[in-house]
């Protein structure tokens, strides 16, 4: 039985980057649950999250179900015959709804009766028959306590989907979900890459979306800013202030995080520097600057989406 790694995406408009992070990894548990409860072995599962997407990987998935011998237990066989040895009620019902005749049933011996059994060959679904299954009911498992509508539809997500990517290997997988069909395409970054970004493989995702530049992986994207941020305060001999809540904000705010140096007049530096710390982190959402002396600076560190030529014009 084949094996490949299969990739889920939704491509979607600006998601509240307070809940990317709880959102992607609810949608991680939704489709392994779903994976578990249709009896597919894999490897391992991989979450991703950006700003306009939750994605999904499944690594080294079967294709296929097992076929598999399923007991379908009846009636007690006393209840099963009239005192003619006709079948009852109870048994011809049962055997109908297995579809059988009562006649093909065996009999199953225990220490409490004797019981019609039907032994019944369910043969196993393709992962193309279950994906659309998986994705829908995953959907509805995602912490959502707001869902809106868009367009014309009756289609509801926490923010509009604009793509679906079901991608087995380098297959397409057959799925209409939330109002659109599987492709093999993603959306890149909304200035450096406005068109959309065929994916041509699911191994391939990472690095062709990069090109693109979008990264996808949060992790990957977190430890760029985490490490920007570091070279920037080696450079101007400062430290940063800690916020891990701060950092889980801004890596769901960027695609492809750019740290830059802002400043303040320093006259301002007269406000205690509790408000101005406050201000920066939770209104700005920047990375306010320190001395070796634990004293605010009249700068701060602030992460861009945007790469540009001159970055004067961003600051």
């Amino acid at each position: 039985m084949s094996k490949e790694n299969l990739l889920i995406e939704l491509g979607t408009e600006e998601l509240p980057p307070k809940s990317l992070k709880t959102l992607a990894i609810s949608f991680k548990e939704a489709i392994e649950k779903e994976i578990i409860g249709a009896e597919l072995s894999f490897d391992s599962v991989e979450w991703f999250a950006a700003p306009r997407r939750l994605a999904v990987r499944v690594n080294q998935l079967e294709s296929q179900q097992a076929t598999k011998q399923v007991e379908k237990r009846g009636p007690a066989v006393q209840a099963a015959f009239d005192a003619n040895g006709e079948p009852t009620k109870a048994a011809l019902g049962w055997a109908r709804g297995n579809g059988i005749e009562v006649s093909e049933a065996t009999r199953l011996k225990t220490d409490k009766g004797e019981w019609l059994l039907h032994v019944a060959t369910v043969e196993g679904k393709s992962l193309a028959e279950l994906v659309e299954g998986f994705i829908n009911k995953a959907i509805k498992q995602l912490p959502i306590p707001k869902p809106m509508r868009w367009g014309c539809g009756k289609e509801e997500f926490i923010r509009p989907v604009h793509t679906l990517i079901a991608l087995y290997g380098d297959q397409i997988l057959p799925a209409s979900i939330l109002g659109l069909t599987s492709s093999n395409q993603s959306q890149g970054h909304r200035f450096h890459h406005r068109g959309l970004v065929e994916v041509s493989h699911a191994d391939n995702y990472e690095q062709e979306l990069e090109q693109a530049h979008v990264i996808v992986n949060y992790q990957q994207r977190q430890r760029m800013i985490a490490n920007q941020i570091a070279e920037i305060c080696q450079k101007d001999d400062a430290i940063s202030v800690d916020d891990p809540d701060l950092l889980d904000e801004v890596t769901s705010l960027v695609e492809w995080p750019v740290a830059l140096v802002g400043t303040f007049e320093e006259r301002f530096l007269d406000v205690p520097p509790e408000a101005l710390i406050y201000t920066m982190k939770d209104d700005q959402k920047y990375f306010p600057l320190l001395n070796k002396n634990n004293e605010l600076l009249p700068k701060f560190i602030f992460i861009s989406n945007i790469e540009s030529k001159d970055p004067s014009q961003v600051i």
